[in-house]
C-alpha cells in the first residue's frame, strides 16, 4: 500500500484542528502567532494546503505540544508535503482528481456503484482506452494513452501487494454497452471473471429489471481507512469536477444506499453466471 501524502495532509489537518480546539485557541489567534491570515490557518485545517514543517512547528509551540506527539506530527508534516507516484501524470491529471487518486492510494476498502461502465480499477487497457476516447471527445491520442496508463497503474491497489477490499455493484447496462466493440467487451468481461476469483474482490450485478433503486442519481465511491484518524469519504464525479463528502450524515446515507444495492442486486455467484451468459452472446 502506498503511503499517500493526500491522506497524510488530511490527517494532519484533523490533528491541527483538534489541538487548536484543545488549547482553546481561535484561528485568528493562531494566525496572529504565525504572522499569516486566518484564511491560511483555515486552509491548513481543511487540508486544502500543506503547511510547511516550520509552520507546523510554530503552531505546535503555540498549542503546547511537545515530546513524542510533537515528533510524530512533524514527521506527518514532512510526509504530507511529499509527492505521490501520480504526480508524474500531472500533465493529464486534473487537480480535483489528483485528490481522489491520493485518497484511493491508501484506502483499506472501496465500495462503489457504477451504472453504465465497468469500474476503473477493474478495466482492461483496451476497454479503458475506448471508454476514455468516447468520454473525452477533445483529447488527442497522447492524452488518452496517458490517462489510461494512470488508470492501469492505479489497479495495483487491486492486483498488487497489500490490496484493498473492493466491493462493486455494477448495472447490467455496463455488461451490455459495447464499449470498443464486441471483442473489447468480451475480453473485459472475461477479465472480470478472473478478478472476482480474488478473495478481496466482490462483484454484483444490478439487473435492468430490478426496478427503481436509491442510487439512480448516479455512481459513487465510498473510501474507508484502517486508521481511525483518517475520516472515511464519499466521492462523486462529474465531467467538470469531483465532490468529496465527509460529514457523518452524508457518509451514513451512502453506506445505507450501498447496503440497499447489495441486498437487491444479484448475489456474487449469480452475477458470475450473468457475466458468463453475456460473454456467450458476444
Amino acid at each position: 500500500m502506498t503511503v499517500s501524502p493526500t491522506v497524510r495532509r488530511r490527517r494532519l489537518a484533523a490533528e491541527l484542528r483538534r489541538l487548536r480546539a484543545k488549547a482553546e485557541v481561535t484561528q485568528q489567534q493562531a494566525a496572529s502567532h504565525l504572522g499569516c491570515t486566518q484564511a491560511k490557518i483555515g486552509r491548513f485545517e481543511t487540508a486544502k494546503r500543506s503547511p510547511s514543517v516550520g509552520d507546523v512547528s510554530a503552531l505546535l509551540d503555540f498549542y503546547g505540544v511537545d515530546g513524542a506527539e510533537r515528533e510524530q506530527l512533524i514527521n506527518l508534516a514532512r510526509d504530507a508535503r511529499k509527492r505521490g507516484w501520480w504526480h508524474s501524470y500531472s500533465d493529464v491529471l486534473p487537480e480535483w482528481y489528483e485528490t481522489y487518486v491520493g485518497l484511493e492510494a491508501e484506502a483499506s476498502s472501496i465500495h462503489t456503484y457504477e451504472s453504465e461502465a465497468i469500474p476503473g480499477l477493474l478495466q482492461t487497457r483496451e476497454y479503458a482506452y475506448a471508454l476514455t476516447k468516447a468520454t473525452l471527445i477533445r483529447a488527442d491520442d497522447s492524452e488518452i494513452s496517458r490517462r489510461v496508463d494512470l488508470r492501469i497503474q492505479r489497479q495495483q491497489r487491486v492486483t498488487g501487494p497489500n490490496p484493498l477490499e473492493l466491493w462493486a455493484v455494477v448495472g447490467e447496462a455496463a455488461l451490455r454497452r459495447r464499449v470498443g466493440g464486441n471483442g473489447v467487451l468480451r475480453r473485459q468481461l472475461e477479465h472480470l471473471l478472473k478478478l472476482v476469483e480474488l478473495p478481496h474482490v466482490t462483484l454484483q450485478v444490478m439487473p435492468l429489471d430490478a426496478g427503481a433503486h436509491p442510487a439512480q442519481a448516479g455512481p459513487f465511491v465510498i473510501l474507508r481507512y484502517s486508521n481511525h484518524i483518517d475520516p472515511d469519504v464519499v466521492y462523486l464525479e462529474t465531467h467538470v469536477g469531483g465532490l468529496y463528502l465527509e460529514r457523518e450524515i452524508e457518509l451514513s446515507n451512502y453506506v445505507m444506499m450501498m447496503d440497499h444495492l447489495r441486498a437487491h442486486a444479484v448475489d456474487p455467484d449469480g452475477s458470475v453466471q450473468l457475466i458468463q451468459q453475456r460473454i456467450g452472446e458476444l
